[in-house]
């Protein structure tokens, strides 16, 4: 099973957004952590059945095949404050991060109508799951 951290594991267009936003929030000082980058299909299966089938609470709707971490055009953080990863989505420093994320050409979960996930940012170049799964690429 693979649930990778590593900023190489993302396509290059979206690494180098990565990249950027990473480098914004350390200049607004916030440090960020990455906590999962490219994820196999059978690691996508193991986080759906979290809280279903398996212990502890559900973190994700996507099945493997169904996220856009398998496709390496996704990427979660968590923001380090006081020198640990602060987990609570009622911190200010989740909105700035989400605002950095948008001003450097990803899009925010923490945006969506259902199933917020702040953690998750992506780029897919406009492309859905199923134009992914045809085989179209990400320019």
């Amino acid at each position: 099973m693979i649930n990778s951290r590593d900023l190489n594991e993302l396509l290059p267009q979206v690494k180098s957004r990565v990249d950027a936003f990473i480098k914004a929030c350390k200049d607004k000082g916030i440090d960020i952590l990455v906590t999962s980058t490219y994820r196999d299909l059978e690691s996508q299966d193991a986080l759906y059945e979290q809280g279903r089938s398996a212990p502890g609470k559900i973190v994700t709707n996507a099945r493997g095949g169904d996220s856009y971490h398998n496709w390496r055009c996704a990427v979660d953080v968590v923001p380090i404050v006081g020198g640990k990863p602060d987990w609570d989505g009622s911190h200010p420093v989740w909105a700035e991060i989400g605002k950095i994320g948008a001003e450097c050409g990803l899009e925010w979960a923490g945006n969506w109508k259902s199933f917020k996930e702040l953690a998750h940012f992506q780029y897919t170049g406009g492309l859905t799951l199923a134009q992914l799964k045809e085989g179209a690429t990400i320019a």
